[in-house]
């Protein structure tokens, strides 16, 4: 996936107007600075960057919508980041909320190459149930089905 030469400040940008346009239909500048806890002066200068790479529809003091492309580009962002936060939560245990926020740290770096390979293991084990297992603390990961 393209991504436009986006710092991993505009991916969270993008993120966060992806997750309240699906809520709301469109997001508001003062919604994205109480979301992501900046000032509104911040979210005006990176809305003015997203529009300027054509990813947001964007007017000073109008709903903010994504672009086709940037519809694209912020599912991107939103895929990588559920996959690493069911992978931390689910196969590797970890607390929900530390999950949550490595996700949001790692998903503006990952490489797609491992992100397919992510992918593709969270669905062998899904659909081989004979090998899921979890990780319990000192202990280790452990088997979680009788198989025969």
């Amino acid at each position: 996936m393209q991504r436009k030469g986006l710092s991993a400040s505009l991916e969270d940008y993008l993120e966060v107007i992806f997750h309240i346009s699906k809520k709301d239909g469109s997001a508001k500048a003062r919604d994205i600075a109480d979301k992501i806890k900046v000032s509104r002066a911040s979210v005006t200068g990176a809305l003015q960057t997203l529009g300027k790479k054509g990813l947001i529809n964007y007017a000073p003091y109008d709903v903010i919508t994504l672009t086709e492309e940037g519809s694209v580009v912020a599912r991107d962002i939103v895929k990588r980041h559920e996959a690493l936060r069911i992978f931390f939560a689910d196969i590797l245990g970890v607390n929900a909320e530390i999950a949550e926020s490595t996700a949001c740290l790692m998903e503006h770096s990952m490489h797609p190459n491992i992100l397919k390979r992510m992918e593709e293991y969270l669905l062998f084990l899904e659909h081989n149930p004979c090998c899921h297992f979890k990780y319990v603390e000192n202990t280790g990961f452990v088997c979680t089905d009788k198989c025969e």
